[in-house]
């Protein structure tokens, strides 16, 4: 062989063999897998691959693109639209997250499996459960039925009921009647109910003003930003919503459009029940309190039913005076993120995590709203406790709030998915 020949030979295999490198799977030093892609599972996704690129996540998510319930809530007003509270998974998968497109049906703790709608089952280390929230239909009999879960929305998982809700409202004669049934607390996001009847108004105000919000709510009084809502119904919308606490729904009469009360009935134009809530459907076997959530460790997110099984979002018991909110999702999927990467490494996680939560809410087109409060590990109780003196309400009722309020959701979209 010639040396010219020599050297092309060389530099071609050179060059195979610098391919295959590039190309070769890299060995993992670890498997998760996250289920959901929700505020909890969606960022702690990001955040595990970022924290550790050597981690292998694998998102399960059956939908295409993230939908957010927050803000939702202006679609229905009217203010805003589908495309502008959806965001997709691509982001997640810049971060070398793996996003299968399909629903997680079990997890066995003994095996160490996700097991798949289609059959598949995924293997992992561990496991971060954020399935969001599922509903107790047998606490409305009615509403077992699909056909009348189809009629009688409840648009409390943003997606395709919020626009058929908003459908409703169109059709609705002027001078008709929106009734809104509100569960007993917790369930998710305690204010979105109170911000929804807001912005139903603000659509009823400019286009149908002979119309009612009725408002029915199974708590003593309102549960979140109280003194807040009943300035904004005072203030913009006088003798437009009509506030009933203490007002249980017991079931629904689809056809006659009646909501059943423990000791009435609420007839309507338009009903929005949403029904008591619990874990969702893959968390049930990680339920500990009052067969509806899921108990954890708090520095780390653990089920105290599973080792190895991280559960985050509306399926977890909350800790005293804490929501199931978007940023406290957000901020869980955090701190359960650095816990997964710290053990898997074999350290130890933050013995004293903090969280922060932010909540607006808007109560026109322009004007919000907020709540905020922090929440840190109380080594004594082994729970998490807010911080006196910390967080707040609104001074004030106000387009700057709603400004604000814009900012936060883009900022935790993309904190969340980008």
């Amino acid at each position: 062989m010639q040396r010219r020949d020599f050297l092309k030979a060389g530099a071609a295999g050179l060059a195979a063999t610098l391919a295959g490198c590039a190309t070769a799977p890299a060995v993992p030093k670890a498997r998760v897998v996250v289920v959901g892609g929700g505020y909890g599972g969606a960022t702690a996704a990001r955040y595990i691959r970022m924290m550790d690129a050597s981690i292998e996540v694998t998102l399960v998510e059956p939908n295409e693109a993230f939908v957010s319930c927050p803000i939702s809530n202006m679609v229905l007003g009217g203010f805003r639209s589908m495309a502008d509270i959806t965001v997709p998974y691509s982001g997640l998968a810049r971060h070398g997250v793996r996003v299968v497109r399909d629903t997680a049906t079990a997890i066995d703790p003994q095996a160490k499996q996700v097991r798949l709608a289609r059959g598949d089952t995924l293997a992992y280390d561990r496991v971060v459960v954020s399935p969001g929230v599922d509903f107790m239909w047998e606490a409305l009999p009615a509403m077992a039925r699909s056909e009348a879960q189809s009629t009688v929305l409840h648009a409390w998982k943003a997606g395709p009921q919020t626009q058929e809700l908003r459908r409703q409202l169109e059709a609705m004669r002027d001078g008709g009647v929106f009734v809104l049934a509100i569960p007993e607390a917790p369930y998710r996001c305690p204010p979105g109910p109170y911000e929804r009847a807001c912005q139903v108004a603000a659509y009823f105000k400019a286009a149908k003003p002979r119309s009612k919000v009725v408002l029915l709510d199974a708590n003593a009084d309102v549960i979140s930003k109280g003194p807040l809502f009943k300035k904004a119904w005072s203030e913009l919308y006088r003798d437009m919503i009509e506030y009933r606490p203490n007002s249980k729904a017991v079931d629904v009469d689809v056809a006659g459009r009646i909501v059943k009360l423990e000791f009435a009935d609420v007839k309507g134009d338009v009903l929005n029940v949403l029904p008591p809530m619990k874990a969702g459907s893959v968390a049930a076997p990680f339920i500990t309190a009052n067969r509806r959530w899921c108990e954890v460790d708090w520095i780390t997110y653990e089920s105290k039913a599973a080792q190895g099984v991280h559960v985050l979002g509306d399926s977890r018991q909350i800790a005293p005076l804490m929501p199931k909110s978007a940023t406290m999702a957000n901020g869980q999927g955090k701190v359960c993120a650095a816990a997964v990467v710290a053990l898997l490494n074999g350290e130890a996680p933050n013995a004293s995590p903090t969280l922060v939560n932010t909540c607006y809410s808007m109560v026109s087109d322009k004007l919000a709203i907020h709540v905020a409060s922090v929440h840190k590990y109380d080594e004594k109780d082994r729970t998490m406790k807010t911080v006196p003196g910390a967080g707040g309400v609104s001074g004030a009722m106000n387009e700057v709030e709603g400004t604000y309020t814009m900012n936060w959701a883009k900022n935790i979209w993309a904190d969340t998915l980008a």
